[in-house]
């Protein structure tokens, strides 16, 4: 079953995945453009290059497939978002403007930042521990480590963290420029796609630095590759046992759904 762009089981997450997305599209078309460009620039980058990530990476799946918790990870802030802007504005779509519509404003701007984040994140990782010539080295302590360690950032990642940001903000943009009626009177649009690259790229930072320290990395000697468990054979890299990827990936979004509006704000054009 494939639902926007990932095969998942149709049992196990089909109607979480369909939740999402319809709680987006109902209340804003621009939400589920932004979720569109996430979770298919996403698929793709998954899949790319998947022979290479198989060899560094011991719980890469083949296909992008994806479970559940992982859907629910990524989308269920974005979606919490979506039903709370319903109840204070109703579905439609509006420019975001503090002047003229603070609350929802905020928001958007939290729904589109966590968006951003989750796929600054994502594209980070797929693309960074392929692609990156250097070794990377752990964010906390700026030493080198093997290539798949959590925690481990690149320059390669870095930048390809504030595209995957800056690809969401931008389907936002684009679909705000379609869909809504009264941007000639309403603050400018176009920081939305600064706003996105941003948050792809702060999200990016924040994930890594909370998967360096409460996420476990150990080298197997025997699998040559980096794991997140504990057993013989492995050796300590970073981290402690207390996070899983996933919940590192929820705690990101929600830190940067909460905080990054509020310092858009201060900078946020007004009509």
């Amino acid at each position: 079953y494939y639902m926007y762009g990932f095969r998942v089981p149709f049992e196990s997450c089909s109607s979480v995945a369909l939740i999402i997305g319809f709680l987006l599209t109902v209340a804003n078309y621009s939400f589920f453009a932004a979720l569109l460009a996430f979770f298919v620039t996403s698929s793709k980058l998954t899949k790319w290059k998947g022979d290479k990530k198989k060899q560094i990476d011991a719980d890469y799946r083949a296909g992008g497939q994806r479970n559940w918790i992982q859907v629910f990870c990524n989308g269920g802030v974005p979606a919490e978002l979506a039903l709370l802007y319903m109840i204070e504005n109703g579905p439609g779509e509006i420019a975001v403007d503090f002047s003229k519509h603070y609350t929802a404003s905020w928001m958007c701007l939290s729904l589109l930042g966590a968006l951003a984040c989750s796929a600054g994140d994502t594209w980070a990782s797929e693309v960074g521990t392929v692609v990156s010539k250097s070794p990377p080295r752990l964010i906390t302590t700026w030493e080198e480590v093997p290539v798949g360690t959590n925690g481990a950032v690149t320059i390669v990642g870095f930048l390809s963290s504030i595209l995957g940001g800056l690809c969401v903000g931008l389907a936002y943009f684009i679909s705000q420029l379609i869909c809504v009626s009264d941007l000639d009177i309403s603050a400018p649009q176009w920081p939305l796609i600064v706003y996105g690259a941003s948050a792809g790229f702060l999200g990016s930072v924040l994930d890594s630095y909370i998967g360096a320290v409460m996420q476990y990395s150990g080298y197997d000697e025997n699998r040559h590759m980096v794991v997140n468990y504990y057993t013989d054979g492995v050796r300590h890299i970073s981290g402690k046992p207390i996070l899983d990827n996933n919940a590192v990936n929820l705690f990101s979004s929600i830190l940067i759904a909460l905080t990054l509006p509020g310092i858009a704000w201060g900078f946020w054009p007004r009509n």
